[in-house]
């Protein structure tokens, strides 16, 4: 997992990995008080109104990816002594760490249970949920991800056997053989509706399995969701890039920090992730941002990690009901302040707490707060690095949690009721162990209280929803009545699509028409998983909004510009897909309804899908309409070829779009003859229309020409050996004299922005947005890193090497030979970067050998023959490139 160190080239691994930021968009601190220390043995600065204290150090927690928090305080901890790109096994450990006396120090520690590469845990009751990359224990190679599940029935704090699979294979082992796991699948955690959430990175995963013995594919990432038995897997959002943990609320909100565009600064982008959307990356997100959901905001340079929805009516209410989201790059947790926008959200985001190097948080029943940072402990963990650290209101009084084995009936529904959304969640697990007839009575009664806050209400909806399955129906249906509850009723009667036979279409029908936005998703919703084609034609009312435009040629689009209108067809469409709704949505060419319907044919391979439009385009008169069917026909001319994971689109993938890996399908010649017969039949303004959607959607018919025109730019070359063996201050220093006076002198930055290109940076570095993007973005280092990492990311550039920049030989056809860094891949060509700042496109056909090499394309050497006041110049430029 984490890749981190202190080098410039580590950060931007860490970047590409999770996430990162190349401006401060929005981030702020808040005008509150905040508590400061000088260094980082827990935390560096904090709000005064909580209490921070030491809670482990490396002795017991060195090199934490992950953490959960049990509901009665004890702490399980993932050791991951592999990190991001290790690849030898049995270095990783769950721990568990117990406060007896409640003082915020560890009591009692134990090896709750071996795993290696440790993402994600949840910790319910004797279970406690890994998931983990597993290794042959032939080979000694990675062999897959598995979430699975440990028991401790005897609650000694050790795990009673051995674990017990519920998804094999959830990540492609082939890249976690030849990368580890920086792009795997992580974080995982339960939501009140007894789902369990995984975010899956972009390596994605073929043929994961579950307990029933179903198998699923999914290119890219996003989220999973999976039932605590192993069993109903399904992807709940997809295109996403590598995100690494959830946040979901009590209402079934979910959020997350992902990346953005690779090459263009790694950006970390905020979202609110509704079931069935997609969110495009990579092959929409830029070019073809009308059929996203875009995210919530652009956060500039930065890695995501560890995400929690804080739901504690012990914490002040300003730092309440938020979505806590941490990243590693700032070293900081943030607090996102999110208020409706229809069906949607907008949001403001604010630092929070300070930590070295923030992996995870999670929260107990009784609203102690605990936090994992790396701290420093490198690409392959490090065992002198990590700790835990413990929050709570300065106020804030110990209340024992109370034995939920123990507990009644009575007692668990009172716990449901309760201000502490772990308190609900683990009442609710609880209750569902209980016998139905007496606990389904006692929380039906809390569903149906208008009495009670909503939060609690929907707790008890979705509590009776799993104890009752197909039986509670009838109930749900009058919840459905009540304004205060139709939205989750709508849900809850879906939920499920083994529950689905007496489930009536037409409340979600007339919730479509309903006052609220939210009850119109959960409807439209709804209907996608009934499955019964006859609700296509509601689907096809949904309006579309006059944002549904295409970014212009060569312009990305707004990604990350909030467009709560675009939400609900967005969904609509999904469903039609879902639906397979392809003779209602033919039927809807040329009618008021025909924009959504061209935008659900889009995703139809269907030959019934592609002579529905071209016996419409015959039909249809005015020239807007043919021109729409034409789009649509050109975008089914290719497919996305089925993932067998064999291959990924590695850091920096072609982001054009529309599709990655494109290949031809029985109705691409049917396609090509009316292009091409209506292209020759066009004046030039015509062929011009053609060109365009030859070059926009990746055609390749060469009849149609081309729209598109390459610039090529002149990039520097720098002979970067003689600059190595130059000599000077900093060359005949120890890195340690050098570090200690960089720390007393401060540069000059003028001088530092002329050695950046003297010294050769600009050969692989680029500052401003406008330059052709090489290797790591330097235009925001000064938001990521201080001038000590800075200078010693310099002093030390093969520590690590950032991913997307590793040194790669190409052996071609011809005898020839190439070594760089990969600037851009695809599944038809590579374009490489040399040391000198050469640019070449290579033919995947022309590739004879490919290996990536183990030393830096950055030269050790580089500020050697600099002074002491030329280096503190270099990186006090670089540390005020903040953009």
């Amino acid at each position: 997992m984490l890749k981190i160190t202190f080098t410039l080239i580590s950060a931007f691994l860490m970047l590409m990995w999770f996430g990162p930021q190349h401006k401060n968009s929005g981030t702020k601190k808040q005008s509150a008080s905040y508590t400061r220390v000088d260094s980082l043995p827990n935390a560096s600065s904090w709000p005064a109104e909580l209490k921070i204290t030491h809670f482990a150090g490396p002795n017991l927690t060195p090199s934490p990816a992950c953490l959960a928090v049990a509901p009665n305080g004890d702490v399980f901890v993932g050791v991951d002594m592999i990190g991001s790109l290790g690849k030898d096994p049995g270095k990783g450990r769950i721990v568990k760490l117990v406060d007896s006396d409640n003082d915020g120090k560890v009591d009692k520690h134990s090896v709750f249970a071996m795993a290696d590469n440790p993402r994600g845990i949840i910790a319910k009751g004797d279970q406690v949920f890994v998931l983990h990359t597993t290794f042959s224990q032939e080979t000694k190679k990675a062999s897959g991800m598995d979430l699975v599940v440990f028991e401790d029935k005897d609650r000694d704090g050790i795990a009673d056997g051995p674990s017990k699979p519920l998804i094999q294979n959830i990540s492609s082992p082939k890249f976690l053989q030849s990368r580890g796991t920086d792009h795997a699948t992580n974080g995982i955690r339960m939501g009140i509706d007894g789902w369990i959430y995984i975010a899956v990175g972009d390596f994605g995963f073929h043929d994961a399995v579950d307990r029933s013995g179903k198998k699923m594919t999914m290119l890219g990432g996003g989220i999973v969701r999976v039932r605590p038995d192993g069993t109903e897997m399904e992807v709940y959002t997809h295109g996403m890039r590598n995100i690494y943990d959830v946040a979901i609320d009590p209402y079934m909100n979910i959020f997350t920090r992902g990346n953005t565009n690779d090459g263009g600064g790694w950006n970390i982008r905020f979202s609110n992730q509704i079931q069935s959307g997609e969110y495009g990356y990579p092959v929409l997100f830029q070019h073809f941002t009308d059929e996203i959901i875009p995210a919530m905001v652009d956060l500039g340079g930065g890695s995501g990690t560890g995400a929690l929805f804080m739901d504690d009516s012990s914490w002040p209410e300003k730092y309440n009901r938020v979505p806590m989201m941490a990243d590693w790059g700032r070293s900081q947790l943030f607090i996102h302040r999110i208020t409706p926008d229809n069906a949607t959200f907008k949001q403001k985001d604010e630092e929070f707490i300070k930590l070295s190097q923030i992996t995870d948080l999670d929260i107990d029943g009784a609203g102690r707060l605990y936090l994992s940072a790396w701290a420093g402990a490198g690409y392959s963990g490090n065992p002198s690095k990590g700790f835990v650290v413990r929050a709570v209101p300065q106020n804030w009084t110990y209340k024992a949690y109370p034995d939920i084995k123990k507990a009644s009936v009575k007692q668990l529904v009172t716990l449901l009721k309760s201000g502490s959304a772990v308190a609900r969640l683990d009442a609710q697990q609880e209750l569902l162990t209980r016998p139905a007839k007496q606990s389904a009575k006692a929380v039906w009664k809390i569903a149906a209280d208008k009495n009670l806050p909503l939060y609690a209400r929907v707790a008890g909806i979705f509590t009776y929803a799993q104890i009752t399955g197909a039986d509670g129906v009838t109930n749900l249906l009058q919840l459905v009545a009540d304004n205060d509850t139709r939205e989750f009723a709508l849900r809850a009667l879906t939920d499920r699509k083994g529950n689905l036979k007496n489930v009536p279409i037409e409340p979600f029908l007339k919730g479509l028409q309903d006052a609220s936005p939210r009850v119109q998703i959960a409807a439209t919703i709804g209907l996608g998983r009934l499955g019964r084609v006859e609700s296509a034609q509601a689907l096809l009312q949904v309006k579309v909004p006059a944002s549904f435009v295409p970014p212009a040629k060569g312009v990305e689009g707004p990604h990350a510009t909030p467009n709560s209108a675009i939400v609900p067809p967005h969904i609509a469409v999904r469903s039609l897909v879902s639906l397979h709704a392809v003779d209602a949505c033919v039927a809807a060419i040329g009618t008021e309804n025909s924009t959504i319907a061209l935008w659900a044919l889009r995703y139809m391979h269907d030959p019934k899908a592609v002579n529905g439009l071209i016996s419409a385009y015959q039909q249809v008169k005015d020239e807007a309409s043919k021109k729409q069917i034409l789009t649509t026909l050109s975008r089914l001319y290719k497919k996305e070829a089925d993932y067998d994971g064999s291959w990924w689109w590695s850091t920096r993938p072609d982001s054009h779009g529309p599709y990655y890996k494109a290949i031809t399908w029985e109705s691409s010649p049917a396609i090509k003859a009316i292009l091409t017969q209506e292209y020759n039949k066009s004046d030039a303004a015509g062929k011009q229309f053609f060109a365009d959607l030859n070059s926009r959607h990746r055609m390749e018919i060469a009849e149609l020409g081309d729209g598109e025109v390459a610039a090529v730019k002149e990039e520097v070359k720098v002979d970067l050996d003689k600059i190595r063996n130059k000599k000077g201050q900093v060359g005949e220093s120890s890195i340690e004299d050098v570090m200690l006076a960089m720390a007393k002198i401060n540069g000059d930055p003028a001088l530092g922005k002329t050695l950046f290109t003297r010294q050769g940076c600009v050969a692989c570095h680029s500052v401003t947005k406008g330059e052709t993007m090489k290797g790591p973005f330097m235009g925001q280092i000064g938001s990521i890193m201080n001038r000590e990492q800075i200078a010693e990311s310099i002093l030390k550039p093969n520590a690590s090497i950032s991913q997307g920049f590793a040194s790669v030989v190409i052996d071609a056809k011809g005898g020839k030979t190439y070594m760089g860094f990969i600037t851009q891949e695809s599944a038809s060509k590579v374009v490489m970067r040399d040391i000198t700042g050469q640019l070449y496109t290579i033919k995947t056909s022309d590739i004879v050998s490919r290996k990536e090499l183990e030393d830096s394309m950055m030269p050790s050497g580089l500020a050697s023959a600099l002074s002491y006041e030329e280096f503190a110049s270099l990186i006090t430029f670089l540390s005020q490139q903040k953009k």
